[in-house]
């Protein structure tokens, strides 16, 4: 069967009344789901699979596919509002969101935030349908070592996210790759920095360091700064309605973060967490005005938000083309196949064209309910801040807590939470980046890993990275994109 063939029966699957009801309430659930901070859609597909049973797979998988990208759309809402990420690939868009919903713009930075997801998610979607098949090949073509130079080139964006003083984010970042350490050694088996605790063993999740990086330590600020009446601002909802102004800095970020974003979602183990750093740290670089970055900036809202949804269609590449899960989320949907009686791989296209196509398929109509659903109720969600702030600390502190409980439901990660909120605060006293913690706690497992079994294929010999020839070209451009900041400042020295 064709390609055009394939998208035919794909339309005739996603577009049967039944699908669209099933693609309405898997993008809704996502959507709420995604707002809970912690909440992510692994725990809602995980939960859906026993409520599948006896379901059509095709209807049943499109509606477990709606969670998934209806959670990544949804998750920008608390991270914009309360500085608390819903879903870990929304914790980027929190850099210039929160600012902004500061500055008594929640409305618009919700506005823009729905726009640039469903721009992102409608762009990725088209990609998928076009080259899901061939680019299946290049996901193959990523071993350890591309790997390993992809972390490499991620690591030399620490300087884009210093906030002034690029020791303070190196220093910051070093913490991260320490915190990563923790636990048990996948390849040796060997407990590291555990001190002797069996809550260490597994290491400490994302999720509790983002929330207490950022929901925490905010929640400490905002108790610190009670009496402060600048902050009274904070509660204005502001205009939804976007300029040209605002649609012409929105049309760069989402037309090359688009494509970016869906690439990297198609490489495994990647995902929208990477792909909305990425987009950041990319599109900081190439402003004009990078310094406006972190304070309310609509490129650096635009960026990461385009980025997260354009991955989660990428993701699809790998699991249906290859059979291959590319985050935590298509493992649990590739769970979800196999119950089903589904086996996803190069044979679902010919054997089962009306999953492969209706799943692709169903996006689009999924990302045309999310933009109708988020956009009127933009309103609704920005009264959040007309809450008085002892509440809104409570439930700050509710929500962070219930999030982090449910993924483990282990009160140590209760605790491990209000230590990173006070090392969070403490990092805002002393003006530490929080940003460079966290990409390098989100890089650091996949690159030691990568680059440990890059060694152990070439039995030692580190000349792998250079005679691989993707590596090698992601390594000249991370020492390229390393050295062009050094030599700018260096001008700029020489001219003063």
């Amino acid at each position: 069967m064709g390609s055009l063939e394939g998208i035919i029966t794909g339309f005739q699957t996603a577009l049967s009344v039944e699908a669209i009801f099933f693609v309405l309430i898997g993008v809704f659930v996502g959507t709420i789901i995604g707002m809970l901070p912690g909440l992510g859609p692994i725990s809602a597909i995980a939960v859906m699979i026993p409520m599948t049973f006896g379901m059509e797979p095709s209807i049943a998988l499109i509606m477990m596919a709606g969670v998934y990208y209806g959670a990544i759309f949804g998750g920008s809402t608390s991270s914009i509002l309360l500085n608390a990420p819903g879903v870990s690939g929304t914790v980027a868009t929190a850099f210039d969101g929160y600012p902004m919903a500061q500055q008594g713009k929640a409305g618009k930075a919700l506005a823009i935030a729905a726009i640039a997801s469903f721009v992102g998610g409608t762009v990725s979607v088209i990609l998928l349908m076009l080259l899901a098949p061939a680019l299946s090949s290049v996901a193959i073509s990523f071993g350890p070592p591309a790997y390993f130079a992809l972390m490499v080139l991620g690591l030399t964006a620490i300087a884009s996210l210093s906030e002034g003083s690029t020791t303070k984010a190196l220093i910051s970042a070093v913490a991260g790759f320490m915190v990563v350490t923790i636990g048990i050694d996948a390849q040796t088996g060997t407990q590291r920095f555990t001190f002797g605790s069996i809550n260490l063993l597994d290491g400490i999740d994302f999720l509790v360091i983002a929330l207490g990086l950022f929901a925490i330590a905010e929640v400490c600020t905002l108790v610190l700064n009670r009496k402060d009446t600048s902050l009274k601002k904070f509660h204005n909802i502001g205009s939804l309605r976007l300029s040209k102004k605002d649609f012409k800095e929105m049309s760069g970020p989402m037309s090359r973060q688009s494509l970016l974003g869906f690439l990297i979602g198609v490489l495994p183990g990647a995902g929208a967490t990477i792909a909305s750093f990425i987009a950041y740290i990319s599109e900081k670089r190439i402003a004009k005005k990078p310094e406006e970055f972190g304070k309310g900036s609509v490129k650096g809202l635009t960026a990461p938000e385009t980025a997260n949804n354009a991955a989660t269609s990428g993701a699809f590449v790998p699991l249906l083309s290859l059979g291959i899960p590319g985050s935590g989320t298509t493992a649990v949907m590739l769970g979800a196949f196999l119950v089903m009686g589904v086996q996803p791989g190069p044979m679902l296209m010919t054997e089962r064209p009306e999953i492969f196509w209706g799943v692709i398929a169903s996006m689009y109509i999924g990302n045309i309910f999310l933009l109708i659903l988020n956009l009127p109720l933009i309103p609704y969600f920005a009264k959040v801040l007309k809450i008085p702030r002892p509440m809104l600390i409570s439930l700050v502190i509710v929500f962070s807590m219930i999030g982090v409980y449910a993924v483990s439901f282990n009160t140590f990660d209760l605790y491990m939470l209000l230590l990173f909120g006070a090392i969070g605060f403490i990092m805002r006293l002393f003006s530490f980046p929080a940003p460079p913690f966290i990409l390098a706690f989100i890089l650091g497992g996949m690159m030691e890993q990568s680059f440990r079994q890059s060694l152990t294929i070439s039995n030692g010999d580190l000349m792998i990275f250079i005679t691989n020839p993707i590596s090698c070209a992601l390594l000249i451009i991370s020492l390229l994109s390393f050295v062009f900041p050094l030599i700018g400042v260096v001008r700029k020295k020489k001219g003063n």
